[in-house]
């Protein structure tokens, strides 16, 4: 499934790559405005920071939410305190795009992350061209030579990757580039099954000092907190925001949280 759904997702870029030459991208990206700062809005801290994803379908899932309005849905994010925004861009079979990315960054102050399959410095450049302050770097779809060029790629436009990881192997590889957020997503993207208990058991292995972000099986505060007390300082919440009242949820999700925090201060 990893495999099938970043081939599509260069097929795709290579596609917008015939009406938007590389060079054009790159005089976009650099004329963008600067990235926002996303180690700083996800650094750790008293409490467990949210990124809330605008999500309109997934593979194992399906249809989720229409979301006609990403940045409407964003700034609902915002107001119900999440640090960061995540914006799924793959088109196939999560039904994004870059212009929800775009109006998505247009509208809101916090720092906004390009989900997608990203393999390419073209894609790279599109995220910043787009108005990305963070892009999605999986350690599981690019050989190891590929991921350290893209990841100074992306830090030298100013962005900041969250490298997502599955494995105790994948967290050596990710920590040896250099990676400042590193998560550990709890759905397999081979096999799509889900973990909750894969973070816990990889915390440990994540190098002090990285932000370190739990994602998927997020349903409920009770998750949350469980991820919170597995050493997490960010959690990636999408579905769970998408079918319901996102100012709420994140609301309950996060005092849910405050008071685990407070009574194992």
């Amino acid at each position: 499934m990893l495999a099938d759904l970043t081939a599509g997702a260069v097929e795709d870029a290579q596609l917008r790559a015939q009406s938007r030459p590389l060079a054009q991208v790159e005089r976009l990206a650099a004329a963008a405005a600067p990235a926002r700062d996303a180690r700083v809005a996800l650094a750790p801290a008293h409490r467990v920071k949210v990124i809330a994803e605008v999500k309109r379908a997934s593979p194992s899932r399906g249809h989720l939410a229409q979301i006609p309005d990403p940045a409407a849905q964003a700034l609902r994010y915002q107001e119900g305190g999440a640090s960061a925004i995540s914006v799924l861009t793959e088109g196939r079979r999560f039904k994004g795009s870059l212009a929800d990315l775009e109006a998505v960054s247009a509208a809101v102050r916090l720092p906004v992350l390009r989900k997608d399959f990203i393999a390419t410095p073209y894609q790279v450049l599109e995220a910043r061209a787009a108005g990305a302050d963070l892009v999605l770097l999986i350690v599981a779809a690019l050989e190891q030579s590929l991921l350290a060029q893209l990841h100074e790629l992306v830090g030298s436009l100013g962005m900041t990757a969250l490298v997502e990881a599955h494995s105790a192997d994948e967290i050596v590889r990710a920590a040896d580039i250099g990676a400042a957020i590193i998560g550990v997503n709890a759905r397999d993207l081979k096999t799509f099954d889900l973990d909750r208990d894969l973070f816990g058991s990889l915390a440990d292995r994540i190098p002090a000092g990285t932000v370190k972000v739990a994602e998927s099986a997020v349903h409920t505060p009770e998750d949350v907190a469980h991820y919170r007390a597995a050493g997490a300082d960010v959690v990636l919440i999408g579905e769970a925001l998408v079918t319901g009242d996102p100012v709420a949820t994140l609301r309950a999700f996060l005092g849910e949280t405050d008071q685990h925090d407070k009574e194992h201060a």
